[in-house]
């Protein structure tokens, strides 16, 4: 076991009595705290809507269903995320097109975006990685000048804002993950959120089997769409719902320890920590930095008691993209090959203590010096 975890959510005794308490009411399924967590997320959000799923890939999928992009479509994405964000496109049976980042940023290339901009394109998923926020400026401008949807993979963003604006109000529809690595967990999960009314009312009915229900009179219920089962059960929304109630406590303890750790490695010339966009605050869901030899750190550090992780993935790398026709890949893809190469994550969560950290940044200075000597002797 790591003397250090990468991450450790956050679970209470509160939380913990909460879930006992939807045990004994016997009603496990979705219902009325599942209801509760999707008001809280709303209201925290500042959006309209907030719809809660079974996961991001689920959100983001029907998000696509519900904007009825499907075959002879394309969607453009990038190629520095998790399978996920490129997956859902195909799966709809449209095409995603894969597009490089930024280098500085691992934020989608907007120039890109726009060199792949085709007759077929509907819309575009880019991805507020580790919670570094997109720029919406630039995004919108796109929309209004090809009209195309922006549906937002936020799944790191809770709490990260753009010109003072939470994400999850920007862009058409934003699509958040619950997983353990979020600092608003529900285990497995992920909530939804747009602006637009018809478009939550079909959300939710895709999600309850294409079920319409007259809230008046609850044995009127029709089935008005072809839908699924993507409903989040009250057992593991009673944790996001707790979690929520303190999540600007949350937050504001994960910014403070990201600065410390900018601190702490500013001045180190063998660290490139990435750039948050302009006008944009980070919620640091992950804390990254760019380094040499990134996978014999990773190693060193792990014998040492303290989980460290790689960034993400190029998708361009895996043979599920490379050999589907159903995805295009617009190549190069230097800058993303870069961040999957040299992106190391350092541990991050409530209960870290700059003690903590102090250890991490001194294990691993001592292994860069140590690696880089290495590297100048041969």
């Amino acid at each position: 076991m790591m003397k250090i975890p990468l991450i450790k959510p956050y679970i209470t005794e509160e939380i913990k009595e909460k879930v006992s308490e939807v045990l004994e009411s016997r009603y496990l399924t979705e219902g009325n705290i599942t209801k509760d967590f999707e008001d809280a997320f709303r209201n925290y959000i500042g959006s309209k809507h907030a719809i809660a799923v079974t996961s991001c890939t689920a959100g983001l999928e029907i998000a696509l269903r519900c904007l009825n992009i499907g075959p002879g479509d394309e969607v453009i994405v990038p190629d520095y995320t998790y399978p996920a964000t490129a997956a859902v496109a195909p799966i709809v049976g449209a095409t995603s097109v894969i597009v490089d980042i930024d280098k500085s940023s691992m934020l989608i290339d907007y120039d890109a975006i726009e060199d792949s901009i085709t007759k077929k394109t509907k819309a575009i998923i880019p991805v507020s990685i580790f919670g570094n926020p997109l720029d919406y400026n630039r995004l919108n401008q796109i929309k209004e000048k090809y009209n195309v949807y922006i549906i937002e993979d936020a799944a790191c963003s809770i709490g990260a804002e753009f010109c003072n604006q939470k994400v999850g109000n920007h862009a058409d529809i934003s699509v958040f993950s619950l997983h353990p690595r979020k600092f608003i967990t529900t285990g497995e999960g992920g909530m939804i959120t747009t602006n637009n009314k018809p478009w939550a009312d079909w959300l939710n009915s895709y999600k309850h089997f294409g079920m319409v229900m007259n809230n008046s009179k609850r044995t009127d219920i029709k089935f008005e769409i072809i839908g699924s089962n993507y409903k989040l059960s009250n057992i593991l929304a009673a944790i996001g719902q707790v979690q929520m109630k303190y999540i600007n406590e949350l937050l504001q303890k994960r910014i403070e320890l990201a600065t410390n750790y900018i601190e702490l490695l500013e001045n180190n010339p063998n660290v490139r920590i990435p750039k948050t966009v302009i006008k944009g605050k980070h919620s640091y869901q992950s804390f990254c930095i760019f380094i040499e030899n990134r996978d014999e750190i990773i190693e060193k550090m792990r014998d040492k008691g303290i989980e460290v992780q790689i960034g993400t993935y190029a998708l361009h790398e895996h043979n599920a993209f490379q050999s589907n026709e159903l995805v295009e890949l617009r190549t190069p893809f230097e800058r993303s090959k870069y961040a999957s190469e040299h992106c190391l994550t350092l541990p991050l969560f409530h209960e870290l203590t700059e003690k903590m950290q102090e250890l991490i940044v001194e294990t691993l200075n001592k292994l860069l010096l140590d690696s880089l000597r290495k590297l100048e002797m041969k």
